[in-house]
């Protein structure tokens, strides 16, 4: 496989991969927001009925705990480093094509989900 064959590969499977990453993600991320609303609805309507009530300012404090300890463990992954970028390039030989790519795909893949 000659070079150039090899590097249209690595650009066109790195946009592919893009588009299949950017629609999950916007997939997901519409899912967790309907579950959300949904849970916030589901509290605000008795609310409104006044069955119960419910203290908004905890309930933000602990929403934004737990966000912070979410923060926390992805950032603290073993395999994640963001002090040293050799890793990134130790999985192409093409890492600014596949990278590049991948990120046009995502985008692509984002705006369409």
């Amino acid at each position: 496989m000659s070079i150039s064959e090899r590097l249209a590969l690595t650009i066109g499977g790195g946009f592919f991969g893009g588009i299949l990453i950017g629609y999950a993600m916007k997939k997901i991320i519409k899912l967790a927001a309907v579950i959300v609303g949904l849970f916030l609805a589901v509290l605000a309507y008795p609310q409104y009925q006044q069955v119960i009530d419910i203290k908004w300012n905890n309930l933000q404090t602990v929403s934004q705990n737990a966000l912070v300890v979410f923060a926390n463990a992805i950032s603290h992954i073993p395999w994640i480093e963001t002090s040293g970028h050799d890793t990134a390039f130790a999985m192409s030989s093409f890492g600014i094509p596949l990278t590049g790519s991948m990120s046009m795909g995502f985008a692509v893949g984002f705006m369409k989900g």
